[in-house]
């Protein structure tokens, strides 16, 4: 990973020049060899800043399933429910978020908001009895996880250069995921020496979520992208939500969205993988740390990949990975190998489509309504897999673990082919 000195992308005059050298005709490189260009630093700190913050998010996450349907006693369908709320919940803000951070032209504040209603719900997740006031404190921690997601994202694209964003949301998930590695192993130590020990979980998630407020508040740099995109002397760009209503981000938001509804919890195919394993409820949390490591050695390859070879085929393939998990997580055996199968594939997935995702996004549409756009294509993909979540829970309630699998890993096998084909009219004249 490659740090610059500076933040500010090839500015529009400069890549024009470039463009029009001897030997840059139609805008190729001069050299056959691309440069190999360096990160941010803003990247990197607000990568630091979602480290902590996925350390404390994840070892909750991690501990949540078996501690509702453990603990708190509650049904495979009630847990539906709350993992529909935390897959979704952030979609009731987003768009409402990327619109402000876009209207105020300060991406920084509004994230930073965000990240402080999440530490909040972390104190009172120490004292919460039952289904309810859990279900209200995860909506509470998604609404903010809602509220400064397109706004960072906002931040690292105008941080970047247009032709390497995908590597710099690689490099910065990459950073994430680290943090979302870390949660669920602090989580496993900590279950492994206390059997009982959640409360201490949800302590320790709190004291994490306070530090990485703490850094975007003190050191991270308050980017004002429209500003900044503006020629020198002139008003920064105007507003305009017709910027925003292109024919190619609305292909991208229902191609998205179907893929969505066949996206299931990470946490249905790990309590589906101990349900034909039978391992010992301590060595859970380690489910999330396999996923996030394939996560974290995939994230900037992909990226670099999904620069070259195309971000939307890179987006949509990525879903194979999704739908090997599922039949690593079908098949009748049990052992170490499937296990890790299904969790590698998972992290590809990821690694593969949730950096791309706000790339892409962010790729269809001018520079003032870039954090819109992304905020419009996470929102859909959020509420389609509350959806999915939600339906999943009552399907396996209904018929079982095993059908309920296969009737999605089907769904998937003939809607990633039909998808790909009509997202080809995304690369057409984009960076996509």
């Amino acid at each position: 990973m490659y740090i610059s000195l500076s933040d500010r992308p090839k500015t529009p005059q400069t890549a024009s020049s470039a463009a029009s050298s001897p030997g840059a005709a139609g805008g190729a490189p001069s050299s056959p060899t691309r440069t190999r260009r360096r990160v941010a630093p803003t990247v990197v700190a607000l990568g630091v800043v979602s480290l902590l913050t996925d350390v404390s998010s994840e070892s909750v996450a991690a501990v949540l399933p078996l501690y509702l349907t453990s603990v708190m006693g509650l049904s495979l369908l009630a847990y539906g429910v709350v993992d529909g709320l935390f897959q979704g919940a952030s979609a009731i803000v987003r768009i409402g978020a990327g619109w402000a951070s876009d209207r105020t032209d300060r991406p920084k504040w509004i994230a930073f908001a965000g990240y402080l209603l999440s530490a909040l719900t972390r104190g009172w997740l120490i004292v919460a009895q039952g289904l309810g006031a859990v279900a209200a404190l995860v909506t509470l921690d998604r609404i903010g996880k809602g509220i400064r997601t397109a706004p960072r994202d906002a931040m690292i694209a105008a941080s970047s250069d247009p032709d390497d964003l995908a590597r710099a949301f690689g490099v910065h998930r990459s950073l994430d995921t680290i943090g979302a590695a870390i949660g669920p192993l602090l989580a496993f130590a900590i279950l492994f020496l206390i059997p009982d020990g959640y409360a201490t979980v949800f302590v320790m998630s709190l004291g994490f979520a306070v530090i990485g407020v703490t850094i975007l508040g003190l050191v991270v740099p308050d980017r004002r992208p429209r500003r900044e995109a503006a020629a020198p002397g002139s008003a920064p760009v105007r507003l305009r939500w017709r910027d925003l209503a292109q024919p190619r981000l609305r292909i991208l938001l229902i191609v998205m969205g179907a893929l969505s509804l066949l996206t299931i919890g990470d946490g249905f195919l790990y309590l589906s993988l101990q349900d034909r394993g039978g391992f010992a409820a301590h060595w859970f949390p380690l489910l999330f740390v396999g996923t996030n490591a394939a996560y974290i050695a995939l994230a900037v390859p992909f990226g670099r990949l999904a620069d070259r070879w195309g971000r939307t085929r890179m987006l949509i393939l990525g879903h194979v990975g999704l739908l090997g998990a599922y039949a690593f997580a079908l098949v009748p055996l049990t052992g170490v190998g499937p296990v890790l199968g299904c969790l590698v594939l998972l992290g590809a997935f990821y690694a593969a489509t949730d950096g791309v995702l706000a790339a892409v996004a962010g790729s269809l549409v001018d520079a003032s309504v870039r954090a819109s756009a992304i905020a419009a294509a996470q929102t859909v993909v959020a509420v389609c897999r509350m959806v999915a979540s939600a339906a999943f829970g009552a399907l396996w309630f209904a018929l079982g673990r095993t059908e309920s699998l296969l009737i999605v890993a089907v769904l998937l096998t003939v809607a990633v082919p039909i998808c790909l084909v009509v997202v080809t009219r995304l690369t057409r004249g984009s960076r996509a």
